[in-house]
This record gives C-alpha cells, sequence and structure tokens, in this order.
C-alpha cells in the first residue's frame, strides 16, 4: 500500500493506492491522525479510487478519522470507492455517515457549498 498527500485549495487529499487492511490501516490512520490533530487540515479528503478492498480495521481508520474531523470542526470526505469499498460501507450502515463523492471534483465542490453529498 502506497500513501501520499497533496494539496488543491484548502483541502488536503490523501491518495492510497492498495487495499485497506488490518495489516496497513495503522498506516492510514497515522496520516489521518497527523494531518487533522498536528496540521490542523481545514478539509480532508481521502482519495479510494486504487482500494479495491478495505476490511474491517480500514474502516474503523476511517471512521476515527471522521469522528476527530468533527471534534476538531474540520470536514473529512472520502470519493472513488470501488463497488466492494462501497458494500463494505453500505452493510456497516457507514455509507450515511461519510461525506461519499463520486470524483476529486465532486469532493472539492462538496466541501465548499450546500451540496447534498453523492449517495
Amino acid at each position: 500500500m502506497d500513501i501520499s498527500t497533496r494539496q488543491s485549495g484548502a483541502a488536503t487529499i490523501v491518495d492510497v493506492v492498495g487495499d485497506i487492511t488490518l495489516y496497513n490501516s495503522p498506516q492510514v490512520r497515522k496520516v489521518l491522525l497527523e494531518l487533522l490533530k498536528d496540521k490542523k487540515a481545514p478539509r480532508v479528503i481521502v482519495n479510494l479510487e486504487q482500494v479495491r478492498y478495505i476490511d474491517s480495521a480500514g474502516v474503523a481508520s476511517l471512521v476515527e478519522g471522521l469522528k476527530l474531523s468533527r471534534d476538531l470542526k474540520s470536514t473529512f470526505a472520502l470519493y472513488g470507492l470501488s463497488r466492494t469499498a462501497r458494500e463494505v460501507l453500505e452493510l456497516t450502515r457507514l455509507i450515511k455517515v461519510f461525506e461519499v463523492y463520486d470524483n476529486e471534483e465532486e469532493a472539492l465542490r462538496g466541501g465548499s457549498t450546500n451540496v447534498a453529498p453523492a449517495r
């Protein structure tokens, strides 16, 4: 798995390549918490276009990022979910908890307007 970050305006985009599983979810968690706690990112957007599969540990890392973002009054969104990743979030009923977008453009727009997230 590979994780990188980049800026797009006020948003920090976290690009994840590879499956998010029990073995590498601590990496995802570390990047998200660092962006939110240490760097005080006002908006974090996780790009999951290159993630085919996410297990419960991976979902837990995303939930932790979402919770911290809410505590810190920043925003947190996901985009580019594969069919499998979307199914995991639907089965856990978290698809309605996260801001979920189809692509980066929508996710960037979603943070600056009152547009309802795509579901």
